[in-house]
């Protein structure tokens, strides 16, 4: 397996994003038995998704072309160290690794610093950037209890 080869293809594929205008400098690619399957650049600004980040979009894409919502016997390559929300994302489609050319610091150091993201996750809910407030509903258990007794569901 070339790592190498596939990481460079989700650094071109960051620097096609910026020149091409269609979003940040991030490109992810996804790669099955040695072939890339999926393939994502940034595109926040253009499509008017915060979650439109390279990684996601990849994961989507690989997602769907192999018509599961796992990714076990995929890599994923990325030409930055994941953000947060792609961290969680990657973990949810639950590839066997991942490969990262820059740090996050890189990206902090060319403006785009997700580490206040990270501090948000250490402080109580009312004591974030932007509040967070349980109300205690009487059937707020309701989905999971539906979820406990349904038989015939997809276990993930």
């Amino acid at each position: 397996m070339n790592h190498e080869a596939f990481l460079q293809r989700a650094i071109d594929l960051a620097v096609e994003s910026v020149k091409d205008g269609t979003g940040g400098p991030f490109g992810c690619v996804i790669v099955k038995d040695g072939k890339i399957i999926a393939e994502g650049k940034n595109n926040v600004t253009t499509s008017n998704d915060p979650t439109a980040h390279a990684e996601v979009t990849a994961i989507r894409l690989a997602c769907e072309a192999l018509g599961d919502y796992q990714l076990s016997d995929c890599i994923l390559y990325t030409s930055c160290e994941p953000c947060p929300m792609c961290l969680g994302a990657i973990y949810w489609a639950r590839p066997k690794e991942v490969y990262f050319a820059a740090k996050h610091s890189d990206a902090a150091s060319a403006g785009f610093d997700d580490s206040f993201i990270y501090e948000e996750f250490t402080r109580d809910q009312s004591e974030r950037n932007i509040p967070f407030y349980n109300i205690e509903l009487r059937d707020k258990l309701e989905p999971f209890l539906t979820w406990e007794h349904t038989d015939d569901k997809t276990e993930y």
